[in-house]
C-alpha cells in the first residue's frame, strides 16, 4: 500500500512578490529550495497563514540568497506581499518506508534567509 506524506517543508517564508502578469508556479529562493529538499518543477501546496487559503502549484527557481517568495499568475490572488506562507510536499512511499520516513522542515530566518 502506498501512502502520500509530508516530505518537505518550508514553516513560515515571508511572500516578497505576486506577479498576476506570470504564467503561473511559485518563484522560491534556490537556497531555500536546497535547504528543503525541493526540486524545480515540483508540486507543492501552500497554505496563506495570514487569510486561510490553501492552494497547490509547483516551482520555479528563484535566485540564491534573495529570500524570494514569489506567487505567480492566479496565485497571486491569494495573497498578498507581507503574508506569512507555509510551503509543502509530499511524497508516496510504501506504508513500511513512510514509517521510518523523517521528512526535511526548514524554519527561515526574517528575510526568508537560513
Amino acid at each position: 500500500m502506498m501512502i502520500e506524506v509530508l516530505k518537505s517543508k518550508l514553516h513560515c517564508v515571508t511572500v516578497t512578490e505576486a506577479n498576476l502578469n506570470y504564467m503561473g508556479s511559485i518563484t522560491i529562493d534556490e537556497d531555500l529550495m536546497d535547504a528543503a529538499n525541493l526540486i524545480a518543477g515540483e508540486k507543492v501546496q501552500i497554505v496563506n497563514n495570514n487569510n486561510g487559503e490553501r492552494f497547490d502549484t509547483y516551482i520555479i527557481k528563484g535566485d540564491r540568497g534573495t529570500g524570494c517568495v514569489c506567487l505567480n499568475g492566479a496565485a497571486a490572488r491569494k495573497v498578498q506581499v507581507g503574508d506569512v506562507v507555509i510551503i509543502i510536499a509530499y511524497a508516496l512511499m510504501e506504508f513500511e518506508e513512510a514509517k521510518k520516513f523523517v521528512p526535511t522542515v526548514v524554519f527561515p530566518k526574517k528575510g526568508n534567509l537560513l
